[in-house]
């Protein structure tokens, strides 16, 4: 995948070129990739974060102006020197507390920032399964178990991952109910709650993984996907139109002895096939404070928790390498052909992605604009912020 190495910022203004117009009502925002983009410059302008002259551009299709900052990640940003270790922290352990502190900024900026970083992360993994041609790989899939708010309210964030690679394929929400015995601290009116969850979340999140697998595979050949025993997972299999194309091993989760004893067989065989998912979910709640065991940094909102999981997602596709003990095996991005070397957090924040250019699968975009706002509605506003992408 083509992705700049040099941050925007960096680039001396007679050398940008605009490719299409940023707003997204102008017939040259979408234009064909080997189409003209008819543009004149339109003077400069000093900018106030860090005193840069910046060109401006005016748009000979909808005679709109726009200026170089309108294609960087740091687009109306009064602090942009933040992302780089605001990106950097949240996949260290830090909460966003902390890192205001450290920083020496209010923490409800972190909040934002981590806000936009985890869209932009959602759209640039949007861009690299477009760049890739077919599927090469088994896929391993399970739900990571988390809460949103507070131990009463957990939900399943759906990973795929690739099983040679390592690669994550896609992230998607399962909310569902408290199991168990409810305890003193419940929501004080339970049945309004269980009226606004999402019926069938797990079945639902299941059957969006196919269609976004059998998108990008290769028809002639089948895909492999490894499961554990959860009953929609198989039901979803069943009833979604390619389930032809899909070869399905589900390998139940055997039940473990005491600690430092002997794995059966059976566990052994789970173990060994679902590694990679695993491997992933280990690294989630080691390096997430809000995933941690009785942790008191819980996301507030689900939409949040899920652009984290995708920030997560792109420092380990890209930034992270696929193994620690071994760096010179290098990210499991380059392993699937989508990058030639380990990435950094500038390269990933070079430039700014539009969400009307990309193709989100199905279901990201309720997560981009916000819009699943659960599990309180009346708190929760939808993204409808025009200059915060």
């Amino acid at each position: 995948m083509r992705w700049p190495a040099v941050i925007l910022e960096m680039l001396s203004p007679r050398r940008f070129v605009p490719t299409h117009c940023p707003w997204r009502e102008c017939s040259a925002h979408r234009r064909a990739p080997r189409t003209r983009f008819r543009f004149h410059r339109h003077g400069s302008f000093r900018r106030t974060a860090d005193v840069r002259r910046i060109p401006r551009f005016l748009c000979l299709h909808c005679r709109r102006t726009f200026s170089l900052q309108t294609f960087a990640f740091s687009y109306y940003l009064k602090r942009p020197e933040l992302s780089f270790p605001i990106a950097s922290g949240l996949n260290a352990g830090s909460a966003h507390r902390q890192l205001a502190r450290s920083l020496r900024c209010a923490a409800i900026t972190v909040t934002r920032r981590s806000a936009r970083l985890g869209r932009h992360a959602m759209l640039l993994l949007a861009r690299s399964l477009c760049r890739l041609h077919h599927l090469a790989e088994p896929i391993v899939y399970d739900d990571f178990e988390s809460f949103v708010s507070s131990q009463d309210r957990p939900f399943g964030m759906g990973t795929a991952v690739g099983a040679y690679s390592w690669f994550v394929y896609s992230i998607d929400q399962a909310p569902h109910p408290r199991r168990g015995r409810p305890g003193w601290l419940r929501e004080r009116n339970p049945s309004r709650l269980t009226r606004l969850m999402p019926r069938d979340a797990y079945f639902k999140a299941a059957t969006r993984l196919l269609s976004l697998l059998a998108e990008r595979a290769v028809k002639p050949h089948p895909i492999w996907l490894l499961t554990d025993a959860h009953p929609d997972y198989a039901r979803a299999l069943n009833r979604h139109p390619d389930r032809r194309r899909f070869e399905h091993r589900a390998f139940p989760n055997p039940k473990r002895g005491p600690r430092d004893t002997p794995r059966t067989a059976e566990a052994r065989a789970r173990d060994r096939a679902l590694f990679a998912v695993d491997l992933l979910h280990r690294i989630i709640r080691h390096t997430n404070a809000h995933h941690r065991r009785e942790t008191i940094a819980f996301g507030r909102r689900l939409e949040a928790l899920l652009e984290r999981g995708f920030l997560t997602s792109i420092w380990r596709n890209f930034v992270k390498p696929r193994s620690e003990r071994r760096p010179t095996e290098g990210t499991p991005a380059m392993r699937i052909g989508l990058a030639d070397a380990p990435w950094s957090w500038e390269r990933v924040l070079s430039r700014r992605l539009f969400p009307t250019r990309e193709h989100l699968p199905e279901g990201w975009t309720s997560i981009y604009w916000r819009t699943l706002r659960w599990p309180d509605p009346r708190r929760m506003k939808p993204h409808t912020l025009k200059h915060a992408f």
